[in-house]
């Protein structure tokens, strides 16, 4: 028996975003929101570039936002994650964390991506305990102080300027010459007078017993430090589906529409190849998803493989 048209794995922007086109469309639409509705983007302070905002965005006030119209349109949402899912008989069939199961003509799989860990001794010891992946958690807790931020994308950028608004001093270790995050990031930083840039460096050790005292670099050299914030990339969390549809680093392979070589299997934003690193990109790939579903559910046309 079909529970819904389309079930959406991961309650992102992406997975959202998709809800909300799906049930406009006139289908019937499952999220699955995991523990926590929101991924990733609740921990960050601002999101820039996001349209309609353009003094930027929290995620904790633009997903509950999401979240309201995809509900008011007609989407369910459950609290639970989809831990496997298999095709067969023209249908979708998943297990679900809460132990049921459940049937969809279609999946879209928006489960996002996790934080990258850096693998050096101290990290998994001293997380909490002043190793952080949330600076606009944190900050206040570290008023004063001397902070160390690792990794020179766009979340590191953008974490140390956050953090700059509360402690003392911001060391931004980095392995380039020169960070890679978007311009509008690096002149911010030029700009604080509180975050100085360490480049072609990188952390071997997080140091400290009961919390963070510092770090050492991998020639050698200590940074004091009461805190440490780790962004150093994302690993896609792809690994409910099919191993023919990823690629080596576990991201879901699409085409230019977020449709898979599976038949009624789409993805969208960071679980997805060649996500742009955008959150305005995860809403449009979403859409996009839920468009493509709606086609193939009318036409059965789905692609060339």
């Amino acid at each position: 028996m079909i529970d819904c048209d389309i079930l959406i794995a991961g309650s992102g922007i992406a997975g959202l975003t998709a809800a909300l086109t799906a049930v406009r469309v006139g289908r019937s639409t499952m999220v699955l929101t995991g523990a926590t509705l929101g991924g990733q983007l609740l921990s960050i302070n601002k999101i820039d570039g996001y349209p309609g905002f353009p003094d930027g965005v929290p995620g904790y006030d633009l997903c509950p936002i999401a979240q309201e119209q995809a509900t008011a349109a007609g989407a369910v949402l459950k609290m639970t994650d989809l831990v496997d899912l298999e095709y067969g008989d023209g249908t979708w069939r998943g297990r679900l964390g809460d132990g049921s199961a459940i049937e969809a003509h279609a999946v879209i799989v928006a489960t996002g991506a996790r934080l990258k860990k850096l693998g050096v001794p101290g990290e998994e010891q001293l997380f909490g305990k002043g190793v952080s992946h949330c600076a606009s958690c944190d900050a206040p807790l570290l008023k004063g102080r001397t902070v160390v931020v690792v990794g020179g994308g766009d979340s590191a950028l953008q974490e140390a300027l956050t953090l700059a608004e509360q402690v003392t001093r911001v060391v931004v270790v980095h392995r380039g010459t020169a960070p890679t995050a978007q311009k509008a990031y690096r002149d911010a930083v030029a700009a604080q007078s509180r975050i100085e840039l360490r480049g072609e460096s990188t952390v071997a050790e997080i140091l400290g017993d009961a919390s963070v005292t510092g770090v050492r670099l991998a020639d050698g050299m200590e940074i004091a430090a009461a805190g440490v914030f780790v962004y150093v990339g994302l690993e896609p969390n792809g690994a409910l589906t099919p191993a023919s549809v990823r690629d080596n680093a576990g991201a879901i392979l699409t085409d230019a529409s977020m449709r898979t070589t599976l038949l009624g299997l789409a993805a969208a934003g960071a679980a997805r190849a060649g996500w742009p690193g955008r959150a305005a990109a995860a809403a449009g790939e979403g859409a996009a998803a839920a468009i493509a579903i709606d086609r193939w559910l009318c036409d059965k046309h789905w692609r060339e493989a």
